[in-house]
């Protein structure tokens, strides 16, 4: 056998196993659903639609004027109900059950879902692998993230294109004045127990200050950190520690003063971060500054009537996340190659990652880009105009890989809703709730209507 000859049958054997490998590794994609006339996309409310605009479309703009945008040609149909009363799961369920049959124009081919329900759409038939679709590099997402968008047999059902690591966010002008000093890294330390921010809140209040906007603004940092699931594998609901001692503290602050008793989302408390505010915190992710911080940002390029470079961020008194979306592919949608463009998008592709951080103060689901983000305001000086300038990017990047998600279930945002909707009756004195026994008891009667599999603690 010549040398020649050998040397072509070596290289032949690992070509051949190479493809061997290859075919029976992680390789899974499978024949997608193509051709749709029209890319149907299921939502709760616009944000998504605007960074789709911006980044992926053909269009590249986010411009009211445009009345159709496009993805490779195909028309993009946005339905958006909002979340109010279960309202978009109720709509979005409907579509799913149905979506096989439906014609094109009502085809569901991807839907976007949030952290509280997630695991409702991953265990299910409904929604695809998105690895057999060819989104298959998670190799810079946060571990939590991918962990909420698996189902229980392991297999990626979702993706996120945002990391929610959250905060809490103060008034540097509240701090010096109270506290006598402003910067982050002098106030972390007076606020980084629940003693300690106790103790503040006492502060704020002799000189004429509410601590919180709201009874719930502390709320998520409890829940989110939870030391077991709503309901246990008996289906029997159990209250998480943690929201115990949530529901502790806000009575205490809400008699004593401490924060005013508005709801989380509500006015009453939006407008608080408006000049002449006298709300010292908040808590939230990166999000939380566009979505509910409009106030702060006031008007024109002056911020007139905000307090806009007034706030700075802080991890507070624990660490925790909040919210996010995750996208998913519905089994029967008929655009499967047009969503996986729109996953890889906001998963790996560094440039429309890197916009979304700088332009939209988003904090991404890629560890690379936000790393080097932060690294580039570090070193130009950088950093987020309502934080004065602040590099907040840095601070979510010190707090990211320290998410953990590990008693996630089906029913938390039934739970989580409902709870603080029989409290804060009780923190008002309404005249049917008016003891926090009443209050829970109102919580698990309203839980067991929506699932009356569930056990109520006796």
């Amino acid at each position: 056998m010549s040398k020649l000859f050998k040397r072509f049958m070596a290289v032949a054997l690992v070509v051949v196993l190479a493809f061997v490998f290859v075919g029976c590794g992680k390789d899974k994609k499978a024949d997608l659903n193509d051709g749709g006339a029209v890319f149907h996309i299921y939502a709760w409310n616009t944000e998504f639609q605007g960074f789709f605009n911006k980044y992926v479309s053909d269009e590249k703009k986010n411009d009211p004027s445009i009345e159709t945008y496009h993805l490779d040609g195909v028309p993009v149909k946005w339905t958006i109900t909002t979340s109010d009363n279960g309202a978009y799961q109720n709509a979005l369920d409907m579509a799913l059950r149905e979506n096989e049959t439906a014609n094109e124009d009502n085809k569901v081919d991807m839907f976007l879902a949030e952290a509280d329900y997630i695991l409702k759409y991953v265990n299910t038939s409904l929604t695809k692998d998105i690895e057999t679709i060819g989104v298959d590099d998670f190799s810079e997402a946060y571990q939590y993230t991918i962990d909420i968008g698996t189902d229980r047999t392991n297999v990626i059902k979702a993706a996120s294109f945002q990391c929610c690591p959250a905060g809490m966010v103060y008034r540097r002008s509240i701090a010096q004045e109270v506290l006598g000093k402003s910067e982050p890294a002098d106030v972390q330390p007076l606020v980084d127990s629940w003693a300690k921010f106790e103790a503040v809140a006492a502060q704020m209040k002799a000189k004429g200050y509410y601590m919180t906007g709201s009874y719930a603004d502390t709320y998520r940092v409890f829940s989110n950190n939870a030391d077991k699931a709503w309901v246990d594998e008996n289906k029997n609901i159990q209250i998480p520690t943690p929201v115990n001692t949530w529901m502790t503290q806000a009575e205490k602050f809400v008699k004593e003063g401490y924060t005013k008793t508005e709801g989380v989302w509500d006015g009453g408390k939006t407008i608080e971060f408006a000049e002449g505010g006298k709300v010292f915190c908040t808590f939230g992710p990166a999000w939380y500054y566009n979505f509910c911080m409009g106030t702060a940002m006031g008007t024109g390029d002056n911020h007139e009537g905000g307090t806009y470079g007034d706030w700075a961020l802080i991890a507070g008194p624990q660490a925790y996340f909040w919210g996010g979306t995750w996208l998913l592919c519905p089994s029967a949608g008929s655009n499967d190659s047009l969503v996986s463009k729109t996953m890889n998008a906001f998963l790996n592709d560094e440039e429309v990652i890197e916009k979304l951080v700088k332009e939209d103060s988003q904090f991404s689901n890629n560890k690379k880009v936000n790393a080097k983000v932060a690294a580039d305001y570090e070193t130009e000086g950088k950093g987020n105009g309502l934080l004065k300038g602040q590099n907040d990017t840095k601070v979510w990047v010190e707090m990211a890989d320290s998410i953990q998600v590990k008693y996630s279930t089906i029913y938390d945002q039934q739970c989580n809703e409902g709870l603080q909707t029989a409290f804060v009756k009780f923190l008002k004195n309404d005249e049917e709730i008016n003891t926090k026994a009443k209050a829970l008891a109102d919580f698990f009667a309203d839980l067991q209507k929506a699932f009356p599999n569930l056990v109520v603690p006796k």
